[in-house]
């Protein structure tokens, strides 16, 4: 029932939305990704910014990925009102930004050119983590959901690339074509993080990209709050709830031989990600 009366709230939400697009705003930033990152968590510390405007009813809307055949005009639709932006900014005295958070669309080859045309000057944050365990945390998700039907990690990672075989060409070349496999069980390859940031960076430019290490973020939230609110231009009003949200249980254990040789698959890939995090990345160190 529960389920019923949120959809249904939705579908009357949106609608409103298509009849009142013109009046709504775009996003100024999103959180962009990597997917089983902490972008939940960071979506809902930021939700509670006063001057922060999320979507309506929907965390990931999904426009750039999976949806852009539905046009810009309904990618508005699922944003607030001008009127009610300009009320914000008058209350707190600041400007009001609107974002999402889709995580999908770092990976998606096609997602950042297409936010480069329909939103210019916008900003993207980018979480990363462990990629072995993002990995892992992946295989449970996806096998929770019912998306994987591979119990084994081990063996769905062994199935990757003849999986995801063909699959970027063809999200390139057929139009609205929507890969379940490139979605849902690229295990490694979402976590060459810096292959995916070297694909946005000249499309946006590297002083519009922010890159988070999520471990260090979690290790220290108010700290990592400040990067981003810096990041976007937005003052620091009150304190800030920082907690782990979306996390999954485990269904079994790697075995320490597969984590040696998936440490070493992406070890040259970590170290490529020292120029966006000023750092060496947490789980390298």
């Amino acid at each position: 029932m529960t389920s019923v009366l949120k959809r249904s709230a939705h579908a009357v939400s949106f609608a409103a939305g298509r009849l009142t697009t013109e009046a709504r705003v775009l996003p100024s930033f999103l959180i962009a990704g990597a997917q089983r990152c902490g972008t939940t968590s960071l979506y809902r510390a930021l939700s509670r910014h006063p001057l922060v405007m999320k979507p309506v009813l929907r965390k990931g809307v999904h426009y750039f990925d999976m949806a852009y055949d539905r046009g810009l005009p309904w990618y508005r639709a699922h944003f607030p009102l001008v009127t009610t932006a300009r009320a914000l900014g008058r209350r707190h005295g600041g400007r009001v930004q609107a974002f999402e958070s889709t995580p999908y669309y770092l990976f998606h080859p096609l997602a950042g050119a297409r936010i480069a045309a329909d939103l210019p000057g916008v900003k993207l944050i980018v979480l990363v983590r462990d990629p072995v365990e993002r990995a892992c945390s992946a295989h449970a998700h996806e096998l929770a959901r019912g998306y994987e039907t591979e119990p084994s990690f081990e063996r769905a990672v062994e199935l990757e690339p003849l999986r995801l075989a063909g699959e970027v060409e063809r999200l390139r070349d057929v139009p609205g074509y929507v890969s379940a496999a490139h979605r849902h069980h690229a295990y490694l390859a979402r976590g060459r993080y810096a292959e995916q940031l070297a694909r946005l960076e000249p499309l946006l430019g590297r002083d519009r990209i922010l890159v988070l290490d999520s471990g260090r973020m979690f290790d220290d939230p108010a700290f990592a709050y400040d990067r981003v609110l810096e990041f976007l231009d937005l003052p620091r009003i009150g304190g800030v709830e920082f907690a782990r949200h979306n996390a999954r249980p485990r269904t079994g254990v790697v075995p320490e031989s597969v984590r040696r040789r998936l440490n070493e698959h992406f070890e040259p890939w970590d170290t490529l990600l020292v120029r966006w995090l000023g750092a060496d990345p947490s789980w390298r160190r």
